[in-house]
Parts: structure tokens; C-alpha cells; sequence
């Protein structure tokens, strides 16, 4: 099969061919929900048993320098279903823990493979990695971003709310990675989006910047606050994610002083629409930035999202290295 095929159900996929996916920044609101809609079509695709084997042939290379559970086992899972091989890499494991230079390792992989996964921590060297490429980079996380989950996201708040329109997401807790591109993703697709955090932990500046240029565009409303209470009245929609990313462990004990009264519990959502859906973009510390009455309770739909990183990941990919 081809992806030629796709362009029967509106989907000019052959667009993103040879694209690299860094963050939710490159696209525009179009090919946003353009790739949403196509994840839809593969995971209909997958329940219904339809053959989607649209990347035959084709190698993903897959870099960790961060652990992973959802990201690994989702992207390989992903390339076998559509027909193609995942081949896993930590930098122990090569020549990127020896000290080649990243430019190096682009340069070599791009003859070997149809394309590039990293998880890796500064944004810079997926940039350098990029730019030394000749075959596609997908972003499965870095400091700045994770764009990846916030497709993930978007996904299933789509699947459970029906729209975007008026639909108000909030997102409670550090400024991280996570929250830079669920507030992206949610201002791409016209969606109003809040996020409370303590006083320093907001998100970084020029990325909010880009948010409220984004905003003027579609018309979705963004707002920052440090009063958690404030920003969960009305919520359809409530985020959070480990006060501690991979990191930062020396800060532990002072992120929990400071986070304490950020923590999503039952009382703070009685502040939220009765039905309002609870997500986590995992792993989670219940007790901890989520009680476990919310996180396993009628309103959470953790596991809905972290299945969808499956399907966004295989509409990134065939997009990316199809033919």
C-alpha cells in the first residue's frame, strides 16, 4: 500500500514528506488538525482491522538519552504496525556516550534509515541533529518540548469533548516541557487554554510569546495565573505532570514545598465542570501532584491519552517517511 490511497479521504499527505517534527511551532493550525484527523483515520484503521502497512521497507532509528516506557514501546509498536523496523539506540549503546559529535551521528544514520526519533535533553541538540539530517527528526521529547504528547493530548480531548471550540483546558503545575507544547497545540487548534503554576516555575517567556501571537490567529484565549483555584473555574479539561522532571531530582524536596498547593485533589476540582476529564501525560506520582481519588476516578481518561500516543506517532510517521 501507498500513501496515495490517503488522499481519497482528504488528506494531502504527501505534504509533510521529508519534514522534520520538532515542535508544534513549525506547523500551522491546518496541518495540526490535519494530522489529528489522519490519526483518527489509522487508529479507525487499527479496530477495524483494515491494512495500514504504509511504511514497508522503512527503518526508524530510535535515540534515548532519557529513560522511557510510553515512547519507546508506542514508536516501535507504531513502525511494525505500519509495516517497517524501530531500532533502538541509547547513547550507552553507540558512539553519541563515547563523545562523537552529534553531527556526525546524523550524517551516518541518514544513510542507514528513513528516519530519526531522539529523546534527548537540551532542544539544541535535536536542532544540531536536524541540521545535519537528511532524512526526517521526530522530537519524542525534549527540555523545551514534548510535541509528540501534546498531539497525544489534543487527540483524546477531541475524542471525549467532540470539538475544541469553547472548550476551556487548564493545565496545573511546572512550566516544563509538557505544558510549552500542550499550550502550543491547544492555541493551533482555537482552544482556550490556562496554566497555574508557582511564582517562578511559569513557562519560559518567548514561548509564551508564541503563544499569544498564535492566539490573535485562531482566537482562543490564554491565561496565566499562580492561583490554581482561579484557573480551574470553569475547566473542561485538567493537566498535570510531575512536579520533579528527569533532571532536576536535586530540587525534589523544594519543588514539593513549593507545589503543595498545586496539587490536583478533589477539592480543587470541585471548581471544574461537572464533566470536566482529568490527564496525565504519565509517569504519575499519585498522592503527589494528583490525589488518587482524581487520577483513578469516573473523570481521568490517563490511559485513553497514553494509548493515542500510538496513533499520532504512526499519522507523524507516515507523513514524515511515507512515499
Amino acid at each position: 500500500m501507498t500513501v496515495l490511497s490517503l488522499l481519497e479521504s482528504g488528506i494531502n499527505i504527501k505534504k509533510y514528506k521529508g519534514k522534520n517534527f520538532l515542535t508544534l511551532l513549525d506547523y500551522s493550525s491546518e496541518e495540526v488538525l490535519e494530522l489529528l484527523h489522519f490519526s483518527r483515520l489509522l487508529k479507525q484503521y487499527q479496530k477495524e482491522g483494515v491494512p495500514h502497512q504504509y511504511l514497508v521497507g522503512k527503518t526508524l532509528a530510535m535515540i534515548f538519552e532519557k529513560s522511557s516506557t510510553r515512547t519507546r514501546v508506542s514508536f516501535e509498536v507504531g513502525m511494525n504496525q505500519l509495516g517497517g523496523s524501530a531500532l533502538f539506540l541509547s547513547s550507552k549503546d553507540s558512539q553519541l556516550g563515547r563523545g562523537e559529535p552529534i553531527s556526525d551521528t546524523a550524517q551516518v544514520l541518514s544513510r542507514y534509515v528513513d528516519g530519526i526519533m531522539i529523546r534527548t535533553h537540551g532542544h539544541e541538540i535535536i536542532e544540531e541533529l536536524a541540521n545535519n539530517s537528511t532524512v526526517p527528526v521526530i522530537n519524542a521529547l525534549t527540555d523545551d518540548f514534548h510535541p509528540c504528547q501534546a498531539m497525544a493530548d489534543l487527540l483524546t480531548i477531541y475524542e471525549v469533548k467532540g470539538t475544541f471550540k469553547g472548550i476551556k483546558t487548564v493545565y496545573v503545575g511546572d512550566g516544563n516541557n509538557v505544558a510549552h507544547s500542550l499550550l502550543i497545540g491547544c492555541a493551533k487548534v482555537g482552544m482556550d487554554v490556562t496554566i497555574t503554576t508557582p511564582i517562578g516555575y511559569e513557562p519560559k517567556q518567548w514561548i509564551v510569546e508564541e503563544i499569544k501571537a498564535i492566539c490573535e490567529e485562531t482566537g482562543a484565549k490564554f491565561h496565566i495565573t499562580n492561583d490554581p483555584i482561579e484557573a480551574v473555574q470553569g475547566a473542561d479539561v485538567i493537566y498535570t505532570d510531575v512536579w520533579t522532571s528527569m533532571g532536576y531530582e536535586e530540587e525534589t524536596a523544594k519543588r514539593l514545598a513549593d507545589f503543595e498547593a498545586f496539587q490536583v485533589n478533589e477539592e480543587l476540582v470541585k471548581y471544574a465542570k461537572k464533566d470536566y476529564m482529568f490527564l496525565h501525560c504519565l509517569p504519575a506520582h499519585r498522592g503527589e501532584e494528583v490525589s488518587i481519588e482524581v487520577i483513578d476516578g469516573k473523570n481521568s481518561f490517563i490511559f485513553d491519552q497514553a494509548e493515542n500516543r500510538l496513533h499520532v506517532q504512526k499519522a507523524i510517521l507516515v507523513a514524515l517517511l511515507g512515499s
